[in-house]
């Protein structure tokens, strides 16, 4: 497998396994009402079964619940020792 490119800023890769992919549905629809988010791939996460879903999300287009959350955590350019 050959390392993927970083996501651009304020992007990330997100990957989510779970045993069925109804249980990744909902993790991933979750992301979804917060962040703007590219359409969802699903794979097998291994051959025994279960569900590997990936997605990448936009953080800085976030929706609903997540905006607020996003603009009071935002760093005004202090250190909050959050590293």
């Amino acid at each position: 497998m050959q390392p993927k490119e970083t996501p651009s800023d304020g992007q990330a890769d997100v990957r989510i396994v779970a045993d069925s992919p109804e249980v990744a549905r909902r993790v991933a629809e979750v992301l979804r009402r917060c962040f703007a988010a590219t359409e969802q791939r699903s794979y097998p996460s291994d051959s025994a079964g279960g569900t590997r879903l990936e997605l990448t999300v936009d953080t800085t287009r976030a929706a609903g619940p997540a905006r607020s959350w996003l603009e009071t955590s935002r760093s005004s350019g202090e250190d909050d020792g959050w590293t």
